[in-house]
């Protein structure tokens, strides 16, 4: 792979190795920052404007100023300079982080921001993987239901603790309750249960990331044909799916293969990964 020497930082390209971000920084201090992961495939930036709503209403929430130059089409030219230097193509992923700048304890001295865009090289496009994920239930910290949930926020530690969870258990994911009980989420993706050829998803009220990769599955749903009901999740939801898979911008599509004692098949997931592939020629 090629290494990724360059980043760009507030419009600048610079070397990864030239000091940019204080020891004061606010979303090392406070996690005071928003993210997103955005791939590319086939030299395509998948899905960009997708990625730029979902960040500017997160930035809305949490009160961010928004620079007028801050819009797809800069992002975009940002992002193809940095490929072409890190000489990452055509596969990356790219990671855009937006922080509230210096100053302030937890009330903040200004709401202006920077941005830091990194890129890291791929091997390939959307690739459904082959053994079906083992996945249980992390139920040791409840994910709230608020105006921050939706979001793609840098405070992560909820992720971080079932991440850990997920590690003890020697298991390949972990599904997320809220605090009303039902699942919202795994660890880094949204959930899809198909049952007789209909797929079923969390809606937003419960909590979950609104994922840009659940968006576009929704979509591929529509324009296929294929009935979609979001409606709450639960264990009962799952056991009695016949399939489970799993979406996110990064890797697409995965497949759940056993939760619990119950196993499940990966036809709807296959024709999905297919689905997604096409978008990236």
């Amino acid at each position: 792979m090629a290494k990724d020497s360059y980043c760009i930082f507030n419009g600048h390209l610079i070397s990864i190795y030239e000091p940019s971000v204080s020891f004061s920084n606010r979303a090392f201090r406070y996690g005071d920052s928003l993210f997103e992961t955005i791939r590319v495939c086939n030299n395509n930036i998948m899905f960009l404007r997708d990625h730029i709503t979902r960040l500017k209403l997160g930035m809305t929430v949490l009160r961010m100023n928004l620079p007028a130059e801050f819009n797809s089409d800069n992002i975009h030219e940002f992002i193809v300079q940095l490929l072409k230097h890190n000489t990452h193509a055509p596969h990356a992923r790219v990671r855009l982080t937006v922080f509230r700048n210096d100053g302030g304890l937890y009330t903040p001295e200004t709401n202006d921001i920077s941005f830091l865009i990194e890129s890291e090289e791929l091997p390939s496009g959307y690739e459904l993987n082959q053994k079906g994920f083992w996945v249980d239930i992390y139920a040791d910290i409840k994910k709230s239901i608020n105006k921050l949930s939706n979001i793609k926020s840098g405070n992560a530690l909820m992720y971080v603790m079932a991440g850990i969870a997920k590690q003890s258990m020697k298991l390949d994911d972990c599904f997320l309750i809220n605090e009303n009980g039902t699942i919202c989420e795994s660890i880094s993706s949204n959930i899809f249960v198909v049952k007789n050829g209909t797929l079923y998803t969390a809606p937003l009220t419960e909590g979950c990331v609104a994922g840009v990769m659940r968006k576009q599955i929704m979509n591929l749903a529509t324009e296929n044909k294929i009935l979609t009901f979001e409606s709450a999740i639960t264990t009962y939801t799952l056991m009695n799916g016949d399939e489970i898979f799993l979406t996110n911008s990064i890797n697409g599509i995965q497949w759940v293969g056993q939760f619990k004692d119950k196993f499940y098949t990966n036809k709807m997931a296959l024709f999905f990964i297919d689905k997604l592939n096409a978008l990236t020629l």
